[in-house]
């Protein structure tokens, strides 16, 4: 065992098998919410740094094995998390946990063939969540090529609300007017919830000011949100067709979303073996055996006039010089994947347009899970954003119970600073609400807020 415990922490006990990039974010993360964390991994030199680094105990040893398991604490744990680069691997160790311990288990897995029985394994294997970053990230970037004014979009509310991240240009009908002008001059059922400017963020009230270069964050109904983006003169029609560099699982994953929707898929693959798969396995594609990176290869594909390029090659710097080039030579809709976070400060300087975290995606799923798990199941998360490199949670919370923040207007209530309720989801119906509007039994409510850690609609009290 590696690392010690200075102090005792509130919270679930989980172990978390892999030291990843998705087992470290998992780390990083459940660690800032006071959870009791022990790490296993078979590269022990790894699991001394991150046990260290973050005062967690680590455990050297595979994670499927029932001894290892014991001695990480099998039989005491709330939560197992099986996160290593093998997707058998992670099954098995779930599997494992569930026959010695009492826990519920979580497993990545990112092969297409288990993906499309997940339903199944999920059953047989008595698995609480499995998870699979690449068909997440694939799933978010189609969301945004089908809204490519859009830098983010994200499903709240059964689909039903939109949560649409978007930046200010020059001469836009935005600079200069106040959150509450936007209200009266332009849509009602809009509401701007979080605005990112310099390195600030506000949750904005309503005297607020917008300026051009402010990344605005709003949430409306999904019936709403291209009529508002129109009204403010921005392109509302999804992308005709895409370039993709680098043909992996989260490639495949996105063609699988974007042909059954009529686009026009391209992708560039360097492996020739794996093109010959792809072309079997996605034959309404055009597979081109090429290096996505050679700038010759990428004009004669069109790269000049295409109307979105993805780049998903395993190597974040790949995929940020590909981004840069295309926004110099093109006026594609570009989704940058990066699954490292380093050099954080230079790459948020970078205009890349839209990123994508496969990592973070992951994290958020599963945190939402952890918290709903702690809570007094007066309510429970539903979904759980992370926003602006983590300063802002936007969180969908189901409303089991009466409670102090049911049944009274939203003015009467003693809010925390820097939150909004942005919406409010009642009978299938959107409801953007105003300070004499509550909060009932059977909701489910949106919070955004620069607060961190909520696990119950309560929590939004002083």
């Amino acid at each position: 065992m590696f690392g010690k415990k200075t102090s005792v922490k509130r919270g679930l006990k989980i172990i978390i098998v892999g030291c990843g990039k998705v087992g470290v974010t998992l780390v990083e993360q459940l660690s800032k919410e006071g959870h009791d964390i022990t790490i296993v991994d078979k590269n022990a030199g790894k699991i001394q740094e991150i046990a260290n680094y973050y005062d967690i105990m680590g455990l050297a040893g595979n994670g499927a094995s029932f001894s290892v398991q014991m001695e990480a604490g099998i039989e005491k744990a709330d939560l197992f998390i099986a996160v290593t680069e093998s997707d058998e691997l992670n099954l098995l160790c779930c599997t494992v946990a569930k026959q010695v311990g009492d826990c519920a288990t979580i497993a990545r897995v990112r092969t297409p063939d288990y993906s499309q029985e997940a339903a199944y394994l999920r059953e047989k294997l008595g698995l609480t969540m499995i998870i699979n970053p690449e068909l997440e990230a694939a799933r978010e970037a189609a969301r945004i090529l089908f809204l490519p004014s859009a830098l983010e979009t994200h499903p709240f509310a059964r689909g039903q609300a939109e949560l649409i991240k978007f930046a200010v240009p020059d001469n836009n009908v935005l600079d200069g007017m106040t959150i509450a002008q936007m209200g009266e001059k332009l849509a009602k059922e809009v509401l701007v919830c979080a605005v990112e400017r310099g390195e600030d963020v506000y949750i904005p009230d309503g005297d607020f000011q917008i300026q051009k270069g402010d990344i605005l964050s709003f949430v409306a109904p999904r019936k709403m949100t291209k009529p508002f983006l129109k009204q403010i003169g921005f392109q509302t029609t999804r992308v005709a067709n895409t370039l993709i560099i680098g043909g992996g699982k989260a490639a495949f994953y996105l063609a699988k979303q974007l042909i059954p929707m009529g686009l026009s898929v391209k992708i560039i693959e360097q492996d020739k073996e794996r093109c010959e798969e792809l072309s079997i396995l996605l034959p309404e594609a055009v597979i081109i055996n090429g290096d996505g990176t050679d700038q010759e290869l990428l004009e004669e594909e069109g790269l000049s006039w295409v109307e979105s390029f993805v780049p998903l090659t395993g190597i974040d710097e790949e995929n940020i010089l590909l981004t840069l080039h295309a926004r110099q030579v093109s006026h594609a809709k570009v989704i940058t994947k990066i699954n490292r976070i380093t050099f954080k400060d230079v790459i948020n300087r970078l205009d890349l347009g839209s990123v994508i975290y496969p990592r973070y995606i992951t994290a958020e799923a599963i945190i939402a899970y952890v918290r709903a798990r702690k809570n007094s199941m007066d309510s429970n998360i539903e979904t759980l954003y992370h926003m602006y490199d983590s300063q802002v949670e936007a969180i969908e919370f189901r409303v089991d119970a009466p409670s102090a923040v049911t049944d009274v207007p939203l003015m009467d209530l003693s809010l925390k600073k820097n939150l909004l309720v942005a919406c409010i989801f009642r009978e299938g119906k959107i409801l953007i609400p105003s300070g004499q509007d509550c909060i009932r039994e059977g909701d489910s409510v949106m919070i955004v807020t620069t607060n961190t850690g909520f696990e119950d609609i309560r929590d939004i009290l002083l």
